[in-house]
């Protein structure tokens, strides 16, 4: 027996044995991978790294307590050099020292960005390994690992690249700064810097901005909510987010309390707190032409930094995990635009700046009627771009009104219904790259379930040209049918039309049937592009960016997209220039220079739309109320047309009239199919091209003379009545 176990005992010595020989084995693998990783990480990038810890090192060497002091004015430029506005944070004049700052103000902030704010180095590794750790299993940023003194870092240093050597300068700029400063000091330069919103930067500003009182003067409640937004301004935003912001607020109470920062009894009472802003210091308003330079300047540096612009998303999930990484770069690109002397240098064209907003006001005059905010209820937007350049010239974004407060750029923040104007981008031009010409034969006829014509009349056999002219429902309606739902807006997608929605993709949409709607500046992109063979540039009224150095960070490709083949967006062209001359914009057009447009009016005559361009410029035009509701009288060739041909006319004044370039007598498909092809032996002869006689075409729908005599004035748009399509 004693034998027996001596021999179990050597047999499991000598498995112990093995076992720690090949774990020695292993473990000395391990440290060899570990040290080649190691010396190939040092190789590769250890350069780099000692660059960017020498640049950070000299960066806060130099630094002083007037870096965190300090903002530099951003200046916006004309087109013809003048300055449009400054931009300049407003932190400088309530700079608070650490003693005037409420103990709470510190406490909140620390108990909701930074817990170990006062006992890491300037970096939390285990907050990066847990950010980074989530990152790779949720294939996104879903945690946030930058401490406090890193978030300054960032903010007062480092460019908005999103780049591992972005992160790893902001890391050792971090440790620096808590080599140099205390920790009292640094919260005294975060709370001062930090973005609030609305050009808010520093609590003291913020407080002032929201609650009209000096940040001493506030309860715990509300620094705690004042402390909510910083994560996130647009979230957070007190103005359109309150929600959001007191959810946040509440739980910043809670980490105080958990922290023992506050007795419970503290929680409570702040928790249940109303919150009532006090904004009696509003910032003066922007208008028109400043707020969307702002918004496109900052846009411009979101893209400087590697931001990718999304407007289709597979999911909700996608497409709110998109909208989270926006809204965060967005303010943190905001805050650089107002604190960065940047030169910003626009497109804008003042002169027509000035006469689209008095065309627009002066055509809506006798609309005096205001909401409780006193803004007219009757509104309009409009939007001129340059054809030869792209770039956006003069922008309105509603009537002009002489009062403080935020001031609503409805030409590319608001999205209405584009009723018929909507056509030639989804249906005709998309249908002239098939076996279509202006001249194909078409059938107008009841559509069961569908829409019917205006005066219930149908005329038959007709052509497309008079289809477009006469704005016919029908017709569009069976084009969009056969072309397919998915086929038209695939050109929507293509030109960054960011509202559409799944419900969107049915025939409704060739007469402007749409869950969301369109902006004045994605019609006036749309026909654009039309007008320039095809070729669709984004929108844009930026042109360069310089920093406070003098240095180009920015400057606009501007290019170009071939959404739409040549030929189509020609006859496309040429097919509008009826619109003008015998369809329902008869009588809008210039005289002696050659113009192109539709006409749309949704349902109800809730909203009315003039698109059109020359060979200078495109400008579209709606008008409609904020709250969607019936305007006897508005039509497409009505209020948004005369707004239209006025100021069109004017922009044109002196210029030399320039023709439209010809189109090719046959349709795109027919044209590939008479291109040259190889045949097979060299030297063999190509296929010619044939040119099909005018009115013919190789449709099954039948063939016949071409449509009635076109009205002798201009027809309103056929609709669909008793409702049926979407007015939101």
């Amino acid at each position: 027996m004693c034998l027996l176990t001596e021999k179990k005992k050597k047999h499991k010595h000598k498995k112990f044995r093995k076992f720690r020989i090949f774990f020695k084995i292993q473990f000395a693998l391990f440290l060899l991978l570990m040290a080649g990783g190691v010396y190939y990480l040092y190789s590769t990038y250890g350069p780099e790294v000692r660059a960017l810890r020498a640049e950070a090192e000299k960066l806060v060497r130099e630094s002083s307590a007037e870096t965190f002091r300090g903002s530099q004015t951003s200046l916006v430029y004309a087109a013809d050099g003048s300055i449009i506005s400054t931009l300049k944070g407003t932190k400088e004049s309530y700079y608070l020292m650490y003693e005037q700052l409420p103990s709470d103000a510190v406490d909140a902030i620390v108990s909701i960005e930074d817990k170990k704010f006062y006992r890491h180095d300037g970096v939390d590794y285990r907050a990066l390994l847990r950010a980074f750790k989530a990152m790779l299993e949720n294939g996104r940023v879903t945690q946030g690992g930058s401490t406090i003194t890193m978030q300054l870092a960032r903010n007062i240093f480092i460019s908005q690249e999103k780049t591992w050597q972005r992160k790893v300068e902001e890391i050792f700029i971090a440790r620096a700064l808590e080599k140099k400063y205390t920790k009292n000091e640094i919260i005294e330069f975060y709370l001062n810097n930090i973005y609030f919103g609305h050009g808010y930067y520093g609590i003291q500003s913020a407080s002032r901005g929201y609650f009209s009182r000096s940040v001493e003067e506030l309860s715990l409640s509300q620094i705690a909510f004042l402390c909510a937004i910083p994560n996130n301004p647009t979230l957070y935003d007190p103005l359109t987010n309150m929600e959001n912001t007191l959810a946040r607020r509440n739980r910043i109470l809670e980490n105080m309390a958990e922290d023992g920062k506050i007795s419970e009894s503290e929680y409570i009472s702040a928790a249940t707190e109303e919150m009532i802003l006090e904004r009696a210091e509003v910032a003066e308003k922007n208008d028109y032409v400043e707020t969307y330079a702002y918004y496109c300047a900052t846009r411009a540096l979101m893209e400087q930094s590697g931001f990718v612009f999304r407007y289709s998303f597979a999911t909700e999930q996608e497409r709110a995990a998109y909208d989270e990484s926006y809204d965060a770069l967005y303010a943190e690109c905001q805050q650089k635009l107002y604190t960065g002397g940047y030169q910003i240098y626009t497109s804008f064209d003042l002169a027509l700046q000035e006469e689209l907003q008095q065309t627009v006001d002066n055509a809506l005059s006798r609309f005096s009627d205001v909401n409780e905010e006193g803004v007219y209820e009757l509104q309009a937007s409009a939007v001129c771009i340059n054809n030869e350049t792209g770039y956006v010239q003069a922008m309105v974004g509603g009537r002009k009104q002489d009062f403080a407060g935020y001031t609503l750029n409805r030409a590319y923040q608001s999205f209405r219904q584009p009723g018929s104007a909507i056509k030639p981008l989804i249906v005709y031009t998309p249908l002239f790259e098939q076996n279509y010409t202006p001249e194909s034969v078409v059938v107008d006829e009841p559509i069961e379930d569908g829409p019917r014509n205006a005066n219930g009349a149908y005329i038959g056999e007709t052509t497309v040209r008079t289809a477009v002219e006469r704005s016919i429902n029908t017709i569009a309606w069976r084009m969009l049918e056969q072309l397919s739902p998915e086929k038209g807006l695939s050109y929507l997608k293509e030109m960054n039309f960011a509202k559409l929605d799944a419900q969107d993709y049915r025939p409704a949409a060739a007469l402007g049937g749409f869950t969301n709607g369109v902006s004045a500046l994605e019609m006036a992109a749309g026909y654009a592009a039309i007008a320039n063979d095809g070729k669709y540039r984004v929108p844009t009224c930026i042109v360069r960016i310089l920093d406070a150095s003098g240095n180009e960070v920015y400057v606009s490709a501007q290019e170009e997209k071939q959404v739409y083949r040549q030929n189509a967006a020609r006859m496309m062209t040429d097919v509008l220039t009826g619109v003008f001359k015998n369809g329902t914009g008869k009588g809008l057009g210039l005289k002696d220079m050659p113009c192109a447009g539709k006409t749309g009016t949704t349902n109800d005559q809730k909203d009315g739309w003039f698109a059109g361009y020359t060979r200078y410029y495109t400008t579209s035009v709606w008008v409609g109320y904020d709250m969607p509701r019936k305007l006897e009288g508005l039509m497409g060739y009505t209020y948004p047309g005369e707004i239209w041909q006025s100021f069109m006319g004017q922009a044109h004044k002196g210029k030399e009239p320039l023709d439209f370039l010809p189109y090719a007598q046959m349709s795109d498909a027919f044209l590939e199919q008479t291109v040259p092809q190889p045949q097979g032996e060299e030297g063999a002869e190509p296929l010619g091209e044939a040119v099909p006689e005018a009115g013919t075409s190789p449709l099954s729908l039948p063939q016949g003379e071409g449509g009635a005599e076109p009205p002798s004035e201009a027809a309103p748009e056929a609709g669909i009545p008793g409702g049926g399509l979407p007015q939101n």
